[in-house]
């Protein structure tokens, strides 16, 4: 059978596609080229090794165990501000994790408002190095991934059941064994995989938290590998097991993601007739309290710490915030080139290889695509003179799967909805594209821009890798004061990140919302 015609090509998205496929499979293949088989890696490798799973599995097993009450919580709770708490545990998301590592120093660490306030008491300070200072920066980052995931669990649930559980008798043990279990069975496997993947490939917070080679994972081991020891065979065959390792993580969470919902309803408000008592009430209330306070607090000590030092920072530090801009510039032109053109082939049912390719971003993680870019560029060229486009292209293609899954439903929308009109009009091609398809999607291009570029803005992985000591990004900028005990400075910096990361959402998300379709 003939396929239909369709008003969008699909060259430039197949093109964008082999592209991200070339860049990612081609770095991959230069690393397990230069692995050196019979070497083997030693007892500090293997260390690492099992470092890197051990914080992972806790990291997923704490943020989950965690964020499960805090999501029945919100289920079963209305209340002023609920909305924007949930929006807001997005924000984690785009948060450069630099910046949230000094604001959990701040909070936890020697000199951090918890050991002032252990000191009150006599008791010693908190030290936030190691597995434990590793693990609860995870927590930080991943609670709330966990609750945004178990929640929509639980708001799948269809009311009418509720209903009828509390017309039968039902009480809050019967509910938790009838209704919760069973979606929590469905729900929290795939919560536990995709943290336990983004965990494995953790490189900001081990080098800032890691506390020593007790505490390494894979990706510092192959940083400290690349830039102190500059062998790259034992830095290829360390990513290699870094790739075996998150591969095996992705699937197990694609694997677990692949269970059917409940059911549909009839879309009715939730009402919880079993959630009434005075003693859920205040449960449910302090859980939601301190889920808050856990997550604001760090962002609070930034503004706090880092007010009294932005109006003072060097211009280094200056310097460095109009490279990230421009590498955040780069980065979400570049991703914008390769996801619009994308989206658009998928929408027309060449969906499998195209898609493909845009989830291979999921399957390795920027510093061994750094590794591999290393490997190819070393012999043409100085990679430290490409290090800002490596940087920009790597940071783009890590997030081409986000922008993908934003993307392609409301292309999928547009094309199906205008697509035969347009057809019969003769306006396919370009003309439909800039017409039809790009207007309507205006509002999800600027959702994947402000995104792409936030995440661009706060990265400290790739660039770790080319940079030299005179030039510099943000994030880098300030890994380095804190290295240098200067932590008021760092603290400015921090401060001029957080901004930059989150005005560059706003302004990219809010600029794609204006004028456009409702």
């Amino acid at each position: 059978m003939a396929r239909r015609a369709q008003p969008v090509g699909a060259g430039p998205g197949i093109g964008a596609a082999a592209a991200v496929g070339a860049l990612i499979l081609g770095s991959l293949a230069a690393v397990f080229l230069r692995a050196e088989a019979g070497r083997g890696l030693g007892p500090a490798d293997w260390a690492a090794v099992r470092f890197t799973v051990l914080q992972a599995t806790l990291s997923a097993a704490i943020s989950v165990g965690l964020a499960v009450p805090v999501a029945r919580a919100l289920a079963r709770r209305r209340f002023v501000g609920r909305r924007a708490l949930i929006a807001l545990m997005g924000a984690p998301f785009i948060l450069p994790v630099i910046v949230a590592v000094l604001g959990l120093l701040s909070v936890f660490g020697r000199s951090g408002w918890v050991s002032q306030a252990l000191g009150w008491f006599g008791l010693p300070p908190l030290s936030i190095y190691g597995l434990h200072g590793v693990v609860l920066a995870h927590v930080f980052f991943n609670l709330p991934l966990a609750t945004r995931l178990i929640l929509q669990g639980w708001q799948e649930i269809p009311a009418e059941r509720f209903r009828l559980a509390a017309q039968l008798g039902a009480g809050p043990g019967e509910i938790r064994r009838l209704l919760e279990r069973p979606m929590l069975a469905r729900v929290v496997p795939g919560a536990l995989a995709v943290v336990f993947a983004i965990c494995l490939t953790s490189f900001a917070v081990a080098l800032t938290l890691g506390g020593g080679p007790r505490a390494t994972t894979i990706e510092l081991a192959i940083y400290q590998a690349f830039r102190f020891d500059f062998d790259l065979g034992r830095a290829a065959l360390l990513s290699s097991i870094q790739i075996l390792l998150t591969s095996a993580a992705a699937l197990l969470a694609l694997k677990a993601a692949r269970h059917e919902g409940p059911g549909a309803g009839l879309d009715r408000p939730v009402q919880r007739w079993d959630a009434n008592g005075a003693g859920l009430v205040a449960q449910d209330a302090a859980l939601i309290g301190l889920a808050t306070l856990f997550l604001a607090l760090p962002l609070a000590a930034i503004i706090a710490r880092g007010v009294p030092g932005i109006l003072s920072l060097p211009a280094g530090v200056w310097r460095a915030a109009l490279t990230s801009v421009e590498v955040a510039a780069g980065s979400t032109a570049l991703l914008l080139m390769l996801a619009l053109p994308m989206a658009a082939t998928v929408a027309t049912g060449r969906r499998a290889g195209v898609e493909l390719a845009g989830m291979l971003g999921l399957a390795a993680s920027p510093l061994v695509i750094g590794t591999g870019l290393f490997i190819i560029i070393n012999p043409l060229a100085d990679p430290r003179a490409l290090a800002l486009p490596v940087t920009a292209l790597v940071n783009a293609v890590m997030a081409l799967p986000f922008a993908l899954r934003i993307l392609v439903p409301r292309a999928c929308e547009v094309v199906a909805r205008h697509g035969r009109l347009a057809l019969a009009l003769d306006m396919g091609g370009w003309p439909f594209v800039r017409r039809v398809l790009l207007p309507r999607m205006r509002p999800q291009i600027g959702f994947a821009a402000g995104l792409a570029a936030a995440l661009s803005m706060g990265d400290l992985g790739v660039i770790a890798l080319f940079a030299d000591p005179d030039r510099a990004t943000l994030p880098l900028q300030v890994w380095r004061l804190m290295g240098a005990y200067r932590m008021e400075t760092a603290a400015g910096a921090a401060l001029l990140l957080l901004c930059l990361s989150m005005a560059a959402f706003w302004l990219l998300d809010r600029g794609g919302r204006f004028h456009a379709e409702a």
